[in-house]
């Protein structure tokens, strides 16, 4: 499972002076790692798909640039691809470390409980994993989670995608077709769908966070005229499925969606987009070179500070911490340059909000910006602690906040708001 914007440029990343970033030594400080010469580490990695997936292939271009920029020679880069959320990651994991590898990075959900296990097996060698939720709670002192704040690029894309429907629909108002063939009704909705991958807490987080991005520039710029928007969301039950994905947004839009987005690893929404001239917002990298007329922007966690971070933690052995969590001001959430699809003024926009939230002026989940069966909520236990029960044990909402990642690096937040529907699987 799958989580510094420069206005409209490819966001680059410095990690000189990592100390910035969640500290080596926070963790179980009473443990010690011996420190490893950079030029005898050896990093293992572990991929639940190729470089086919966006997925995974942000993961990859992410070591490989750590590596790089950290000294490590290419052979001692261990990478192996199309390991199942089976006993293959334990048998891989355990291959790994057997050849030596001093840490291990595994990176969906599903590869947790073995690396977990591979990490009793060998307690000096370090395994990560992203997007997990044990680690916090694990008594495995060489065993660690990472994701970041991703909510904040879901919903800063959101914001670009509210510009473009505000586009539209000036173009419409205007005499313009732009939403002749979509759902604007008299009502004054105009309607967007989303291609998840599963209902999990990582995708509603994603596809909330993107559609208040969204629904603020709207309500905002169309205020006189009373414009809200919906939007459905469809499931594929699958992180990978070029022909699911593509079936899944041809759907959407014919139901009437404006727009698109997605929380699926392949080129098959982006596609259907572009057959169908209907504006797209990606997920994980830039899909401008084969949906030019329809791609806006894309979000991604960019891997590198992490793994730069991770890196020197094993030089300098001191401990990785247990669930570390990156953000816009680590580097480690960004957008990708903007499309021409684009609006005019979306980076400008963007830009203006992006500073809200790294000022703290602006939380994604404002409690008072959305409702649930018509109310606000003013308090919700979230399972952080993940027991394997689903049961919530964390307050979330402090000061009409719902606080994502503070608890855990990775998502939480699976509240059901209004202005969303998910379909059923045979819609």
């Amino acid at each position: 499972m799958k989580k510094l914007l420069a206005l409209g440029l490819a966001a680059a990343v410095s990690v000189a002076g990592l100390g910035a970033l969640a500290g080596c030594g926070e963790g179980d400080g009473e443990v010690s790692f011996d420190p490893v010469p950079v030029e005898e580490l050896k990093v293992g990695f572990i991929a639940l798909h190729d470089s086919n997936s966006t997925y995974d292939k942000n993961f990859l271009d992410a070591i490989e640039q750590a590596c790089k920029n950290k000294g490590i020679s290419e052979e001692n880069l261990l990478i192996r691809t199309g390991i199942e959320e089976d006993n293959t990651c334990l048998e891989t994991a355990l291959d790994l470390a057997d050849q030596g590898c001093d840490v291990i990075f595994a990176d969906s959900f599903g590869h947790e409980s073995f690396m977990m296990e591979a990490a009793e097996e060998y307690p000096s060698v370090r395994f990560c994993h992203a997007t997990g939720t044990h680690a916090h709670t694990s008594d495995l002192a060489n065993f660690h989670n990472a994701f970041a704040s991703i909510y904040e690029g879901r919903y800063l894309a959101g914001v670009a995608a509210g510009m473009k429907l505000v586009e539209m629909y000036n173009s419409y108002k205007a005499g313009g077709d732009a939403l002749d063939d979509v759902n604007f009704d008299t009502e004054g909705n105009i309607k967007i769908g989303y291609v998840g991958a599963y209902p999990y807490a990582e995708v509603v987080s994603g596809y909330t966070s993107f559609f208040l991005g969204a629904q603020s520039v709207v309500e905002e710029e169309l205020a006189a005229d009373e414009i809200s928007i919906s939007m459905e969301v469809s499931y594929t039950s699958s992180w990978y499925d070029l022909q699911a994905e593509n079936d899944t947004a041809r759907s959407l839009i014919s139901r009437g969606a404006a727009l698109i987005s997605q929380h699926a690893d392949s080129m098959g929404a982006p596609n259907a987009c572009e057959a169908a001239g209907v504006p797209n917002v990606s997920y994980n990298g830039s899909t401008a070179a084969s949906c030019p007329d329809t791609y806006i922007v894309s979000s991604r966690i960019n891997w590198v500070p992490y793994f730069e971070y991770m890196i020197d933690c094993v030089i300098n052995g001191e401990q990785i911490d247990k669930d570390w969590t990156g953000t816009l001001d680590t580097g480690s959430v960004v957008l990708t340059e903007f499309g021409t699809a684009a609006a005019e003024g979306t980076a400008e926009k963007v830009a203006e909000v992006q500073a809200q939230l790294e000022a703290g002026t602006l939380h994604v989940f404002d409690c008072s910006k959305f409702t649930v069966d018509g109310e606000h909520l003013t308090t919700y236990t979230a399972d952080v602690d993940d027991d394997g029960t689903y049961t919530g044990d964390t307050e979330a909402i402090e000061n009409g906040i719902f606080y994502e990642s503070r608890h855990r690096s990775a998502p939480y937040f699976d509240v059901r708001i209004d202005g969303i529907t998910e379909l059923a699987s045979d819609s």
